[in-house]
């Protein structure tokens, strides 16, 4: 076995994908998901049924793999968990998120994602694990003025609380690498897209009404452009960044994974209606606030440290997304 790995939401749409790579790589997994109801919990069920069933096709042992069923704002849940299984390294993924909702109860947010972070790093150093990967997000970077966005820019201006509570996070990691010679990577994600991504995201319901003859819903004049990177590629980037901590000590870094492209929220769609063969039906709505115009990543940094190398463009990206969509139940 290489590492004994604790991946928290990892029944999520990352999370699983990342969980079935590391599984097949002969890491011993720890998932903490609280499986909540921010969407249907049975997308997440059927996550961890796949991983299951990939592992009994790949003769990988029911023990590599520990399900443990609660929220990381609760210290006494993660303190047993911390008790019970020897951990090498923390994937922290779970979070509150979404932009939007996180204007509707900024107080959640705070506490899953700022002080569910701490509880871990706290953890952490309770228990001398100090290798820490933690998800930030390319929200940080707000209506940054410089195209394309990088790691050394300032990040002093989120527009929205899920924003301000990633920038939170990364700063608490710094203050963990400070005092107590933690090896952290902070990683901003620029917008996961690909098999089993979450239901409440745009090219999931986007794909879920053209299908099914219903108008989708777009803020603004469609021009707004997204940096969207397929899952695979995220995936490879994160076990980049767990070899990166293994051969490092007392590191900080923070690194963008993204597509280092941008594509319009016009295109998208067009690509929508040319994979699914139906035309669009839009309603135009209003920009919401907390959105941001643009995301795009400078990804050379990843690239010099980490060897990441995205291979996915957003044209067979979502070739994949949908013929995966056509398999599975809608929730």
């Amino acid at each position: 076995m290489n590492n004994s790995i604790l991946v928290t939401g990892g029944a999520g749409f990352i999370g699983s994908t990342l969980c079935d790579y590391l599984l097949r790589k002969s890491n011993k997994i720890i998932i903490i998901d609280n499986f909540n109801d921010f969407y249907n919990p049975q997308a997440k069920i059927n996550n961890i049924t796949n991983m299951k069933n990939l592992m009994k096709i790949n003769y990988i042992s029911d023990d590599n793999l520990i399900i443990e069923e609660g929220d990381i704002r609760d210290t006494i849940f993660l303190t047993k968990v911390f008790n019970l299984y020897k951990i090498d390294i923390v994937i922290h993924l779970a979070a509150m998120a979404g932009v939007r909702p996180s204007i509707i109860d900024p107080l959640l947010y705070n506490e899953v994602n700022v002080c569910g972070t701490l509880n871990l790093l706290d953890l952490c150093n309770k228990y001398s694990i100090n290798k820490f990967i933690f998800a930030s997000s390319s929200s940080v970077y707000g209506n940054n003025k410089k195209i394309p966005f990088a790691e050394s820019d300032s990040v002093d201006s989120p527009i929205s609380p899920y924003a301000a509570t990633k920038k939170s996070g990364e700063l608490i990691c710094h203050v963990y690498n400070h005092l107590y010679g933690f090896n952290i990577a902070c990683l901003r994600f620029f917008t996961v897209y690909g098999p089993r991504q979450r239901p409440d995201l745009a090219i999931y319901k986007f794909t879920s009404s053209m299908l099914n003859g219903k108008e989708i819903s777009i803020f603004g004049d469609g021009t707004t452009q997204r940096d969207y990177t397929y899952i695979d590629d995220i995936v490879q980037g994160i076990n980049n960044v767990i070899t990166w901590t293994n051969r490092n000590n007392n590191k900080y870094e923070i690194f963008n994974l993204g597509g280092s492209s941008t594509i319009t929220l016009k295109y998208m769609i067009e690509r929508l209606e040319l994979e699914i063969g139906v035309k669009a039906i839009i309603k135009y709505l209003p920009m919401q606030a907390g959105d941001v115009n643009v995301t795009y990543a400078n990804i050379s940094k990843s690239k010099e440290i980490l060897g990441y190398n995205p291979t996915t463009n957003f044209e067979n990206g979502i070739h994949k997304f949908v013929k995966w969509f056509k398999t599975v139940p809608l929730y």
